[in-house]
């Protein structure tokens, strides 16, 4: 327990789950291994809760009465497609596991979940060699872990915003983050007005060593063909 908990105690985790007690039983779980463990009890605040608090692991019930697993997926593969996604379900449904397996989700586990059985899951998604660098192109790269840009032997610090923005274009690559996207993951609560947008991306430009985004004109941006 304590060399899992020594692994584990870098990462955050999302628990989405509407049944008190079962969502009770696994924060007291996870919080002896987590570095952040954090609640929602419906689909709909847990999108929200996604959008604010970034974490590195979700872990969604699927039936839940406002806003349900299958939909929270849904929205959040929308953003995001490489985060960690384990659901919980007392139902092996086959719509269900069609649904999820073209949502990609990471692990499926029928309830009533044991330790070993959640433990099991999440060692398998999130043990694995956990890349927080990522390749944007052009010899630059982004550290999550330091909010940093590396290109050749010079280091870049980047603001929040600025990282996530990143962020969500490599993990976007091959298709246009469009306007409605960079307003929910990066803006979050607070409304974006275009000329906020354009000004972050002026600010932005201008500390990168080379050109990597590309302005889709009315549409949103993308990482750049060569960068990909």
């Amino acid at each position: 327990m304590r060399e899992l908990a020594e692994k584990l105690n870098k990462f955050t985790v999302l628990v989405v789950e509407d049944d008190d007690e079962i969502r009770k039983r696994i924060l007291n779980t996870l919080n002896f291994y987590f570095k952040k463990v954090y609640e929602s009890s419906d689909g709909i605040d847990g999108y929200e809760s996604f959008l604010a608090l970034k974490p590195d692991l979700v872990i969604s019930d699927i039936e839940m009465p406002d806003g349900n697993g299958i939909e929270l997926v849904k929205n959040i593969r929308e953003i995001n497609t490489i985060i960690p996604i384990i659901v919980l379900s007392a139902y092996s449904k086959e719509e269900y596991l069609l649904n999820l397996i073209n949502l990609n989700i990471n692990q499926y586990i029928l309830k009533p979940a044991t330790n070993e059985s959640l433990l099991n899951a999440i060692s398998a998604v999130l043990l694995k060699e956990k890349n927080t660098i990522f390749d944007l192109g052009e010899d630059l790269y982004l550290d999550m872990d330091n909010s940093k840009l590396l290109y050749k032997k010079d280091e870049i610090s980047l603001r929040k915003k600025e990282k996530h923005f990143l962020e969500l274009l490599h993990q976007n690559k091959n298709r246009i983050v469009n306007y409605d996207m960079i307003q929910d993951y990066i803006w979050e609560e607070k409304f974006m007005t275009q000329n906020a947008l354009k000004s972050f991306v002026k600010e932005l430009r201008h500390k990168l060593p080379v050109q990597i985004i590309d302005n889709i004109i009315q549409e949103g941006y993308k990482l750049k063909s060569t960068s990909i």
